[in-house]
Parts: C-alpha cells; sequence; structure tokens
C-alpha cells in the first residue's frame, strides 16, 4: 500500500508540526531531512501540506538510528536504499547504546521491546522510542564531550563481557551498602573501608583514573541523583555519604 493510499484509508496521518511534536524533533530538521530525500512526506494536490503515515515514523526512526551510530546524512540516503530492515536498524542501535551508562537502561528495554515484537510495532510505538532516544541522549551529551562518548562507545566493542560484568556488579554492591547503612555499619570500620574500597574499583573500571571522565560521570551523578534512585534503585543520598566517609 502507498503512502497516499494509507492516508485515503483512513490510518493515521501527522502534519509536521505535529511530527515535531510527537518525537521532539524539529520542523527544520523534518524540513532538512525531506530536502536531502531521506523522509519524503506525501504532499496534498492542492496545498502542497506534507503529511507522514506510519511507513514516515518508521523512515524517521532509522535515520535518527543511524545517525546516532555516528552515520553521515549523506551516508544514509545509501545505506535505506539498500533497503535495511527496520529490525537490523533497531539491533546496530541497540548495540551502540549498551555504552551509555545505567541512564540508558530503559531506553535499551524499549528497544528490545520493539525489535521483539516486530509483527505488533505500532506508530505509537516508534513516537515514544524516538522520544526516549532524544531526551536520553540530550541528558548524556550535557556531561559528556564527543571525544568521551566516542570513547565509550569504542570500548563497549571491544569490551562488552567486562562492562557487562561491571553492570551486574553494582546492584549486589549496592544494596550491600544500604544493608550496612541501616544495621549502622561505622563506614571508617574495615568492614565499611572495604565496601568504600569496592565502590572505587567499580568507578575505576569506569573512569580509569580519567580525571575529566571521574568529574563528568560525578557530576552527572550529583544533578540527576533523586531520578538515578527512583528510576534505578540508587545509589540513594545517604548510601553516597557512607561512601564518602569510607573513601575519605
Amino acid at each position: 500500500m502507498t503512502r497516499e493510499q494509507e492516508a485515503l484509508t483512513g490510518r493515521q496521518t501527522w502534519k509536521i508540526g505535529d511530527l515535531a511534536r510527537a518525537t521532539g524533533l524539529t520542523v527544520r530538521t523534518l524540513h532538512h531531512w525531506d530536502d536531502l530525500g531521506l523522509v519524503a512526506p506525501a504532499r496534498e494536490a492542492f496545498s502542497g501540506h506534507r503529511y507522514y503515515t506510519g511507513a514516515d515514523v518508521e523512515r524517521v526512526y532509522q535515520v535518527l538510528a543511524l545517525r546516532r551510530l555516528g552515520v553521515a546524512l549523506d551516508t544514509i540516503g545509501a545505506v535505506l536504499a539498500d533497503a535495511v530492515p527496520l529490525e537490523v536498524v533497531l539491533s546496530r542501535h541497540l548495540a551502540a547504546v549498551q555504552s551509555q551508562l545505567t541512564e540508558l537502561t530503559r531506553l535499551r528495554a524499549s528497544l528490545q521491546a520493539t525489535l521483539t515484537a516486530a509483527e505488533d510495532r505500532t506508530s505509537a510505538d516508534l513516537l515514544t522510542l524516538i522520544r526516549k532516544v532524544i531526551v536520553v541522549d540530550k541528558t548524556v551529551e550535557k556531561y559528556f564531550t564527543p571525544d568521551q562518548l566516542a570513547e565509550l562507545a569504542q570500548r563497549q566493542e571491544s569490551e562488552a563481557e567486562q562492562i557487562a560484568q561491571v553492570q551486574h556488579a553494582w546492584p549486589d554492591l549496592i544494596a550491600r551498602v544500604q544493608n550496612a547503612v541501616e544495621n549502622g555499619v561505622d563506614p571508617t570500620s574495615e568492614e565499611g573501608r572495604a565496601l568504600g574500597k569496592e565502590w572505587q574499583d567499580l568507578l575505576a573500571q569506569f573512569h580509569r583514573g580519567d580525571e575529566q571522565l571521574r568529574d563528568s560521570l560525578y557530576t552527572m551523578q550529583a544533578e540527576n541523583a533523586e531520578q538515578i534512585q527512583r528510576e534505578h534503585g540508587g545509589p540513594s543520598p545517604e548510601q553516597l555519604e557512607f561512601i564518602a566517609r569510607a573513601t575519605a
């Protein structure tokens, strides 16, 4: 079914302003992608107004995902011309976002769910996914430089297993620190110092002695502490205070 037929059958379509609001992209960006032929919506015969269909929403996601993978706009057209399946793009995007800290866990889950439920995927699912991609990327980019993000992405490709082990270690350590807090363990005791050292060792596997990367991580954690605790179960202010005293 063509886009024009899809629109005529009463399936949902979006004007450019509506799609911009729904995705978090700007009208200017959508115009630019249209000019480049990356996402070319249908036009009404008389008014010339653009309207986007569900197929166009898939295309918007493909362009966005490829951009997040570092593919230049002038290359994306050639990639999409080869009819790369959306599932393949989703898989590549999933591999890339796994390099972006714990805050990306919810985005990763959305990507996995969208990829797994390929037959049931709707335009609404993709609109939600596009919004999450944009919001999370903006949050991370606020604290880390392009060079730092590139280094983290490179590590993900070459050290995926080690990174996964570190990620899996955090929940257990946070739980043990919380148990120490609740039981009134002295942070300066042998037990407290051991927890503090384990905490620092895990962090060191992230920043590896790079002071700028370490400071970026600490700043992001401090400015988003409530959100991180709410969405990921910690660390709480009490846990961080315990660790600060244990490592003083």
